[in-house]
């Protein structure tokens, strides 16, 4: 689920080339139409159907293959879309850019991935699991992260579920939470363990350090010293003493 900016690869799945079909309900935006909801989202539909939102100068493209995917779910991506990407942006990567595209796709069998500035997601998966609508949080941080390459997939990962940590507007709904320490784990094992460890360090080493990690990966100075450069310890010292105090 890792976004590369500069590589038009996949992180953790495939993506499909964009096809359209509408799901038409009573709450559906109808065609060719704008409409300004009551959170101040103005939405308009295309002639080809694709959705598209603006609010505060953010635009998400949003384009449903899955004529049976439930408006109200679609509307939760929609939402949850505007109220933590800005609030990310303004946090770790002011630059990002602010023309975001969603893309449900019912031949992608995976639960989400994002390359560039597109995300896709597997309806299927929000079928069986409606409540779980802040995998949009975790992905749209990669369009954050931007990172150029040399960023290891847990770090990359792990920050994306730290953001959801922080961010994520419906994680009990979803029964989505950090995971207790457990000697068994490590830093490597990247998205949750991960994302505790990283709440761990800004809460105990120093409140700014995952902005400066994610300055550095941004700008593509990522090394194994990194970690020194920051606090004085390799990743492994900050594991163990982690691990000797894991409380949050």
């Amino acid at each position: 689920m890792k976004n590369l900016s500069k590589t038009p690869v996949l992180w953790s799945f495939v993506l499909t080339s964009m096809i359209f079909s509408c799901k038409k309900s009573e709450n559906a935006v109808p065609d060719n139409a704008a409409i300004k909801t009551s959170n101040k989202i103005t939405a308009a539909v295309t002639p080809v159907g694709t959705v598209i939102y603006t609010s505060n100068g953010y635009k998400l493209t949003f384009t449903n293959k899955d004529a049976n995917f439930d408006d109200q779910e679609r509307q939760n991506f929609v939402n949850t879309f505007f109220t933590v990407y800005p609030l990310m942006v303004n946090r770790f990567n002011i630059s990002a850019t602010k023309n975001v595209t969603f893309v449900v796709d019912p031949a992608y069998n995976g639960v989400a991935a994002t390359s560039n500035d597109i995300t896709t997601f597997s309806p299927a998966w929000f079928k069986s699991n409606p409540a779980d609508y802040d995998v949009v949080t975790h992905e749209v941080m990669h369009i954050v992260q931007a990172y150029p390459g040399g960023v290891p997939g847990w770090l990359t990962e792990g920050l994306a579920d730290y953001s959801r940590y922080k961010y994520g507007v419906n994680n009990a709904n979803a029964g989505w939470s950090l995971p207790a320490w457990s000697s068994s784990q490590n830093y490597t094992d990247s998205y949750r363990v991960t994302a505790r460890f990283f709440a761990w360090l800004e809460l105990h080493v120093n409140s700014s350090i995952l902005n400066n990690l994610n300055t550095i990966c941004h700008n593509g100075g990522y090394t194994s010293n990194t970690w020194v450069q920051l606090t004085g310890k390799t990743v492994d010292q900050l594991w163990a003493q982690y691990s000797s105090n894991p409380a949050l």
